[in-house]
């Protein structure tokens, strides 16, 4: 399954900082209708992503009945990505 979708870099605070873009709710409703198929466990969906140039594998965390995309400090650091940045998101959900 294939997706496209544009976000806003969010920052979560916990012991250390962590960084996502949001799957909008469509997206996150494609992706329901295959997570039996493509999760490994804790309800985390395997996809191989890309953000810019950079192409990166990773893995959707559930969260308030959508997905996070986490965004890996060589995703952003090249590119100067941060808080409230706009990104643009290709993604495959590997099955």
């Amino acid at each position: 399954m294939e997706l496209a979708f544009t976000g806003s870099v969010i920052e979560w605070r916990g012991p250390a900082p962590y960084y996502f873009v949001r799957v909008p709710d469509e997206e996150s409703a494609d992706i329901r209708d295959v997570a039996a198929m493509a999760t490994y466990g804790w309800g985390v969906i395997p996809v191989e992503a890309r953000v810019g140039e950079i192409a990166f594998e990773t893995s959707l965390f559930p969260k308030d009945g959508g997905y996070l995309l986490p965004l890996k400090n060589a995703v952003r650091g090249p590119q100067g990505l941060g808080t409230g940045d706009e990104v643009t998101v290709k993604m495959t959900v590997r099955l």
